[in-house]
């Protein structure tokens, strides 16, 4: 039996809200989920919290200014792809300066979307982070009906 433990990616998708709309950016050449929209969010570096991540975040993709306190986070997601993640959902109750996009060679799309017309392409798992958010619902699993067991040596 192995004695190695499991880790698994850490990160924070943090929603931006305003006036019933949210933000969403349209990933471009990145190699996953090309074309289609998310929200600005993260992999924890380590040694950081999840706040802490989330304000990073903010400035490097969104170029605006948060606090700690002004980052609320509303749920967990246990989520599985090819591989298996934790992500932490928040939403930023308040930012200063103007959203921008700071990674255009990442993004080619950052903009308001009202909560009940999203755009179609929409990545899976941020839907379900949004619809999650619209109905209160603090923790979820994803992608688990399609598991496939790996067992190891």
């Amino acid at each position: 039996m192995s004695t190695e433990r499991f880790t698994a990616p850490v990160t924070i998708h943090l929603f931006f809200i305003k006036n019933e709309e949210i933000l969403l950016l349209r990933r471009y050449n990145t190699g996953y989920e090309d074309g289609n929209y998310s929200v600005v969010a993260g992999h924890l570096d380590g040694g950081e919290t999840v706040k802490e991540a989330a304000v990073r975040k903010v400035k490097e993709e969104a170029g605006v200014d948060v606090t700690e306190e002004d980052v609320e986070v509303i749920g967990v997601m246990h989520r599985r792809e090819a591989d298996e993640r934790v992500d932490f959902i928040a939403v930023v109750k308040d930012w200063s300066g103007e959203i921008q996009n700071l990674e255009p060679h990442k993004c080619d799309d950052l903009r308001f979307f009202p909560l009940n017309n999203l755009p179609s392409n929409v990545i899976p798992y941020i839907l379900r982070a949004i619809e999650n958010y619209k109905e209160n619902r603090w923790f979820d699993s994803f992608g688990w009906k399609e598991k496939k067991f790996v067992f190891r040596s």
